[in-house]
């Protein structure tokens, strides 16, 4: 850069092709992280003070120019210039512009890489916390829902085939559950990139005094990265938070195919807001679910970022690597992504609502209590692959009666399957009856259910 290289770097002697300017400008897209840029610069000042380095009216300076220029930037008055490069380029000269020679001593002991580093740390940081806060909001919503349906029962499907019922509860609780272990991978993560980079300066660290634990307590990282050479070269942290985002993203995925498919007119289990939806251009009857479609849709989004930092950092050397300045706008864009995908999965999981007549109607079709049946049988002495050929011999004899419930099969057909499907056996057939028979941990038993709900809300504090 023209600019850069007549007040920063004096080897050389004329000034950046425009072209290149162009090129290499980052500006247009790292500005957001002006905040996280004058945090640690301010960390850094008072740290340089604190061993000498600095006077204490010169760190006074810096600090109040850099509360004034932070001031400007987010009054939208501060003139980000393209020459400059990038945010971090565009604070300092500023602050030169203002305080001369006490401005350019800001720069003392760090490098912009192991400042860009240390950036984009705080701001991954805070997005995670963002992030962290919209799958609890989103789980409290799966729970809330749980408990306006309770007692509401629903077809379980494997294959996309009715498979056993559970309770509609239950099925909301699952997507809790996936969100919960989400949280966890943030929780790691962020355990990992809590790590201080600042003070490695270019990649070998530096001569001068610098206490980069004051830095690291001032800005509430764990530990100080132990190694120089690692520290610049390091977006472990990108990848990581950007492939825990990718996970969010296909759990948002499943999620949404899903209640597409209750809102159709084939399915018909479930009503969605208005609010959510759109209609069409030409077809005045249609309610088209254009949020959930968008939210299955991002994730390809998401993944091609996780795609992108994968493949930009294969094969790159240690320490520093021009290659690096593409890494924002895929871990931006990731972000943004996710967290406006769980914002709108809030607001759609908190107005949708099943229908519980429709799912009634047919509740019965489908053998749905075909294998608490057979479970009947174990239960008196019955092998479970002889007691799944018997029950499965059954079933077929109701396609061949065309008859869509095992109820519908009389005494007699049971007692001639097998001597063991006697007296209780109608009190095993039904859905409700299905239901009522489970008991395992974390089944879809009522009361099971009925006490992980109240976990979560204790979790979760509802």
């Amino acid at each position: 850069m023209a600019e850069g290289s007549k007040a920063w770097g004096g080897r050389f002697a004329s000034g950046t092709d425009r072209r290149v300017e162009r090129f290499t400008e980052s500006i247009s897209f790292d500005q957001r992280l002006f905040r996280q840029d004058i945090r640690g610069s301010v960390a850094h000042a008072q740290m340089l003070a604190q061993v000498g380095i600095l006077t204490n009216d010169e760190c006074r300076q810096i600090v109040l120019g850099l509360s004034e220029i932070r001031a400007q930037i987010e009054s939208g008055e501060f003139p980000f210039q393209l020459e400059r490069e990038d945010v971090h380029m565009n604070i300092e000269a500023a602050l030169v512009d203002r305080l001369g020679d006490v401005g350019r001593k800001l720069h003392t002991a760090r490098s912009r890489n192991d400042q860009v580093a240390t950036d984009l740390k705080l701001w991954t940081r805070d997005a995670l916390d963002r992030i962290d806060e919209r799958l609890a909001d989103l789980q409290r919503a799966f729970v809330k829902a749980g408990e306006r349906h309770r007692g509401v029962i629903i077809p379980g499907y494997t294959h996309l085939q009715r498979a056993q019922p559970v309770l509609a509860a239950h099925d909301f609780l699952a997507h809790v559950e996936k969100l919960g272990r989400d949280r966890s991978r943030l929780a790691d993560c962020r355990k990992r990139l809590n790590v201080l980079p600042l003070g490695a300066a270019a990649l070998a660290g530096t001569s001068l005094p610098i206490d980069r634990e004051a830095v690291a307590r001032e800005l509430e990282f764990e530990a100080v990265a132990a190694n120089s050479l690692d520290v610049s070269s390091d977006r472990d942290f990108a990848l990581e938070s950007v492939f825990v985002l990718a996970m969010i993203a296909e759990h948002l995925a499943g999620w949404a195919e899903q209640w597409i498919l209750w809102s159709t007119q084939e399915f018909g289990f479930l009503s969605l807001p208005d609010a959510i939806c759109t209609g069409s251009s030409i077809m005045p009857q249609k309610k088209n679910p254009d949020v959930l479609e968008l939210i299955r849709g991002r994730v390809a989004r998401v993944i091609g970022s996780l795609t992108t930092l994968l493949v930009l950092v294969k094969g790159l050397p240690l320490a520093y690597n021009r290659d690096l300045q593409e890494d924002k706008e895929p871990l931006f864009d990731a972000f943004d992504t996710v967290e406006a995908c769980l914002e709108l999965a809030a607001v759609v999981v908190d107005g949708a609502s099943l229908r519980g007549d429709r799912i009634a109607d047919r509740l019965e079709e489908g053998f749905l209590d075909a294998t608490t049946l057979m479970e009947h049988l174990i239960e008196r002495g019955v092998p479970q692959r002889t007691a799944h050929a018997v029950i499965g011999r059954l079933v077929g004899l109701c396609d061949r009666k065309g008859i869509s419930r095992l109820a519908d099969l009389t005494d007699a057909e049971f007692a001639e399957a097998d001597p063991a499907l006697g007296p209780g056996t109608r009190e095993r057939l039904g859905v409700a009856n299905a239901v009522k028979a489970f008991r395992s941990y974390g089944s879809t038993a009522p009361a099971e259910v009925d006490r992980q709900l109240d976990r979560w809300k204790e979790s979760l504090g509802l």
